[in-house]
């Protein structure tokens, strides 16, 4: 294998990148992106950047070996694996022995087509056009209350915007469990977020869109900004005719292998989680493991699968909560350690018994049958213990990038501790 090609320029995509030159492989290796910027780091989107308090440049991604082409600005249309070659936008062709696919994800978009003005927080131009209307604005409407929904309206309203959140369900429900995610609920609405249910969904209004319409028939709310964070969509329109199997994502086994010579990592990825059960798993460390992982499956296809401790995090309202286990969390935890009624604690779910979800698989060993979530004091911990923490499970804009975004926690992070406990 002479030439690996990567297409894509993400975490995943840099780690496959780094972990071929580290273990060894000096072949020639070439990124295709399809972004103008160096690859950087999604993580302090929807915090720092958005929030215009984080330069774009502190969240590019470290430098890639010398020795490693990045070539920026192409998009790859088409993929011809039994000739080895890829297709690019120009009309040209990037030869392959070896290929990852790690083209990510972008943004789901509820505007019809053509509707100008609808915001969305995906790439780095994104934040910043977010960032930069944010003086003249006074109030936004945030559609969509997961993860990241959650996380641009704690920003904005930390900027003190009048911030309403609008979704079909209960905030973070789906994401969380309702215990969990009623504590972040709380917290908040506190700090003076609105929260709309709509079960029939919504209509961006205007053109450029200025406000939503609940439901066909249902009230108007009119806001500065209209932000969507109603989930992503793999990016796999250009393997339609490569035979590759896509359902959802592109499938990868367990050593994300797809066929011969062909692997791929990170938010693109679909796998099996159980037998019949698909799942995608578009976060940090799994784009993290799953590029390394990729990387090693390309030299060595029989290279051991890594285990994964689906580990999450995210940073809202004052509250940081590391998340280990598959979620959500059903019932009321266990507290091992702290008090959630004071805003710190070490709290863990048990997956048996009653309440349990199906799609959970059944662990071997007690080590791994129960979650745990952490519950971080908002400013105190953070200034508290900077060094101590450093990973990539930080997402607070007063810690330098650097310190969180491109470091793992570690094995004695204590949420991973506990949950193997």
């Amino acid at each position: 294998m002479h030439r690996i090609v990567i297409v894509g320029g993400s975490i995943a995509a840099v780690t496959a990148a780094s972990t071929l030159r580290a273990d060894g492989w000096d072949g020639e290796l070439i990124i295709l992106s399809d972004e103008d910027e160096a690859p950087y780091s999604r993580v302090p989107l929807s915090k720092g950047v958005l929030a215009g308090t984080q330069t774009s440049a502190s969240a590019a991604l470290p430098a890639l070996p010398d020795d490693v082409e990045l070539r920026r600005a192409i998009r790859a249309v088409g993929l011809d694996p039994s000739r080895r070659v890829i297709q690019v936008a120009d009309g040209s062709e990037v030869a392959f022995d070896g290929l990852v696919v790690a083209t990510g994800s972008r943004a789901r978009r509820l505007a019809d087509p053509g509707q100008q003005g609808e915001l969305v927080v995906r790439t780095l131009r994104d934040a910043e056009a977010i960032s930069d209307r944010l003086p003249g604005a006074r109030s936004a409407v945030v559609v969509g209350a997961g993860f990241l929904g959650m996380e641009i309206a704690s920003t904005l309203r930390d900027r003190g915007l009048d911030v309403t959140v609008v979704d079909r369900e209960p905030p973070l429900r789906r994401s969380l469990g309702s215990w969990l995610a009623e504590l972040v609920v709380a917290k908040a609405t506190e700090r003076g977020v609105h929260f709309v249910l709509a079960p029939d969904g919504v209509a961006l209004l205007g053109d450029p869109v200025s406000a939503v319409q609940l439901g066909p028939h249902g009230r108007r709310i009119d806001a500065g900004l209209v932000i969507s964070a109603v989930g992503d969509l793999p990016n796999v329109e250009w393997l339609a005719a490569a035979g590759l199997p896509v359902a959802g994502g592109v499938v990868v086994d367990r050593r994300c292998r797809v066929g011969p010579g062909i692997v791929a990592a990170g938010d693109v990825t679909v796998s099996e989680h159980q037998p019949g059960v698909r799942l995608r798993t578009p976060h940090w460390t799994s784009a993290v493991t799953q590029g390394r992982l990729a990387a090693r499956s390309l030299l060595d296809p029989s290279a051991p699968a890594e285990p994964s401790d689906h580990y999450f995090w995210t940073e809202q309202f004052g509250y940081e909560l590391k998340l280990a286990g598959m979620l959500p969390y059903r019932g009321a935890p266990r507290v091992i350690a702290g008090a959630p009624q004071e805003g710190s604690a070490l709290l863990q779910w048990q997956r048996g018994g009653e309440g349990a979800p199906r799609s959970l698989p059944p662990r071997s060993t007690t080590a791994c049958r129960s979650s745990s979530s952490r519950v971080w004091r908002d400013r105190q911990t953070h200034q508290a213990r900077p060094q101590r923490r450093t990973r990539s499970s930080t997402r607070h804009r007063s810690v330098r990038p650097r310190n969180y975004t491109y470091k793992p926690a570690g094995d004695d992070d204590p949420v991973r501790r506990a949950n193997r406990s």
